[in-house]
C-alpha cells in the first residue's frame, strides 16, 4: 500500500508515528546517558577503591623493606620501599583527583595525607639512622608501638574512606537500576500506547475490510445462485433442445411416411391409369398420346421428387443399408452436385439408431455449411472406432473462419453440438482463417436395439 494514500486518508498516522518515534528516542537517549554517567562514577569509585587497597599495601610494603633491610642489610630490600614510595604518591593523585570535590571525605583524605607522611618520614628515619650506624636507635623506634599506633589510624580512615564508597557504590547500583526500571517502565507505557493507538487507527480499516468481505460472501452466495440457477436453465434448454429435435425427427418421420404411403400410392395410381388410358388410345389420337407421355413423365418427375423429399426427411438408406453405406451415399451425392472431391473412410460401427440418426444429421449440416460458406476444393469424412466410442470427423480445405469470434449465423454449429450432447458425446471445432475447418465428434459406443419399419418409396 502506498504510503502517502495512508497518511493523506490518516492525517493523524504521521504526527502519531513521529510522536511516539521522538518520545522512545528521548527515552533511550536519556536512560543512555544517566547510565553512563552512573557507570563512569562507578568506575571511578571503583579507581578510588582500588586505590586506597594499594595505600596500603604500599604502606605494609615500605615497612616491609625497612625491616628487611634493617635485619639483613641487604641492599635489595629497599628496592620494595622505593616503589612502595612510588606507589603511594600514585595513589594520592587518583584519591586527590577523586576526593576534591567532596569536603567531608577531603578531610578524612588530609589526614590520611598526613598520617601516611608520618610514616613514611618514620621509616625513613629509621632507614638513615641505620645507614649512620645508629643501629640501636634505629631497631628501638621500630620496636616502639609508634609505628604500630599510626598503621591503625591509616586501617581506620581508610576503612571509612572504603565503607564511603562503599555506600557511593550501592547507592549509583541503585541509581542505574532505577533508571532502568523507569526506562522499561517508559518503554512498555509507550509501546502500549503506540498499539491502542496503531489499534485504534487501524479499527476502521479492519471494520471496512469486514464489511467488504461480507459483501464478497454475499457477492459470492448470488453469483453460486446465479451459476446454479444458469445450470439449471442450461439444463432445461438442453432437454427442450433435445425434446424439439426428437419431435421434429418424429414429425419427419411421420411426414415421410406419409408421403410414403398416401401420395406415392396416388401417384403410383395415377401413373397406372394414364397407362390403361394410353393403351386404349393407342393408334386413333397422337395428340392425346403425346399429353398422356407428357404427363407420364411429370408423374416420374413427381415420384423421384416425392422419393428425395422423403430421403431428406427420414433417410431410409440408414435403415436398410446402414450407416456407413448411408453416409457413402450422401457424400458421393454431394461430390456429385457440388464437384467437390470427397474422400472417404467410413467403418461399420455399433450405434443407436438415434445415435445413427445424429451422425447422419451431423454430417448433412457439415455438407450444407461446407457449400454455403467454405469454398473448399477437397472433404474428408472419416467414421471409425476409437476404444469405447465411435469418432465421426468431417474435414476439409477452405476459408475456415476463427473460432474465438462467434459469427451471426453459428446456429448450425450449436445444432450440432446440441444433438451430439443430447447423445452423451462431444463435438470438437477446430479451424482457423485460410487453413480449413475440423469437425469431430465423439459418441459414447452401444449395441443397435431393434430398427424402425424401413422406407421403400
Amino acid at each position: 500500500m502506498d504510503v502517502f494514500k495512508v497518511v493523506k486518508r490518516y492525517p493523524i498516522i504521521f504526527p502519531l508515528a513521529c510522536a511516539a518515534a521522538a518520545a522512545m528516542v528521548f527515552i533511550s537517549e536519556g536512560s543512555y546517558w544517566q547510565s553512563v554517567g552512573t557507570l563512569n562514577e562507578m568506575g571511578a569509585t571503583g579507581a578510588a577503591h582500588t586505590s586506597i587497597n594499594s595505600l596500603q599495601r604500599s604502606i605494609l610494603d615500605a615497612e616491609t623493606g625497612q625491616r628487611g633491610y634493617l635485619l639483613t642489610s641487604r641492599m635489595e630490600y629497599l628496592q620494595p620501599y622505593a616503589n612502595a614510595r612510588k606507589q603511594i604518591d600514585e595513589a594520592f593523585l587518583v584519591l586527590d583527583r577523586y576526593y576534591g570535590k567532596e569536603p567531608a571525605s577531603r578531610e578524612a583524605l588530609k589526614k590520611l595525607h598526613a598520617l601516611t607522611e608520618t610514616r613514611l618520614s618514620e621509616i625513613a628515619v629509621t632507614i638513615r639512622l641505620y645507614d649512620d650506624g645508629k643501629i640501636d636507635t634505629a631497631r628501638e623506634i621500630v620496636l616502639s608501638d609508634i609505628g604500630k599506633e599510626q598503621m591503625d589510624a591509616i586501617r581506620t580512615i581508610s576503612a571509612e574512606l572504603l565503607e564511603h564508597e562503599a555506600r557511593h557504590v550501592a547507592a549509583k547500583r541503585d541509581d542505574l537500576f532505577q533508571t532502568l526500571r523507569l526506562n522499561r517502565i517508559g518503554v512498555v507505557l509507550l509501546s502500549t500506547l503506540s498499539l491502542f493507538a496503531l489499534f485504534m487507527v487501524l479499527r476502521r480499516p479492519f471494520a471496512i475490510e469486514r464489511r467488504q468481505q461480507g459483501q464478497r460472501r454475499q457477492v459470492q452466495a448470488e453469483r453460486d445462485r446465479l451459476e446454479t440457477e444458469v445450470k439449471h436453465r442450461t439444463a432445461q434448454l438442453t432437454e427442450l433442445t433435445h425434446h424439439l429435435q426428437t419431435a421434429r425427427e418424429d414429425e419427419r418421420h411421420r411426414l415421410a411416411r406419409d408421403l410414403h404411403d398416401e401420395l406415392g400410392a396416388l401417384l403410383t395410381s395415377a401413373k397406372l391409369d394414364a397407362a390403361r388410358i394410353k393403351s386404349r388410345l393407342a393408334g386413333t389420337a397422337p395428340e392425346a398420346l403425346a399429353l398422356l407421355a407428357h404427363l407420364v413423365e411429370t408423374l416420374n418427375s413427381g415420384i423421384a421428387l416425392g422419393r428425395r423429399i422423403i430421403e431428406d426427411l427420414r433417410p431410409s438408406a440408414l435403415s436398410n443399408l446402414g450407416l456407413a453405406a448411408t453416409l457413402e451415399i450422401q457424400a458421393r451425392e454431394f461430390a456429385d452436385h457440388s464437384g467437390v472431391e470427397v474422400q472417404c473412410a467410413l467403418e461399420s460401427v455399433d450405434l443407436e439408431p438415434t445415435a445413427e440418426l445424429t451422425v447422419y444429421r451431423l454430417v448433412q449440416e457439415a455438407i450444407t455449411n461446407i457449400t454455403k460458406y467454405a469454398r473448399a476444393s477437397h472433404v474428408w469424412v472419416s467414421l471409425a472406432k476409437r476404444e469405447d466410442c465411435v469418432e465421426i470427423s468431417i474435414r476439409d480445405d477452405g476459408v475456415g473462419f476463427d473460432t474465438t469470434v462467434s459469427p451471426s449465423s453459428a446456429y448450425g454449429l450449436v445444432g450440432m453440438r446440441f444433438r451430439v450432447e443430447a447423445q452423451g458425446g462431444t463435438l470438437v471445432v477446430v479451424s482457423s482463417p485460410g487453413r480449413g475447418t475440423l469437425i469431430q465428434a465423439r459418441l459414447p459406443n452401444s449395441t443397435l436395439s431393434t430398427e424402425p419399419e424401413p422406407l421403400n418409396p
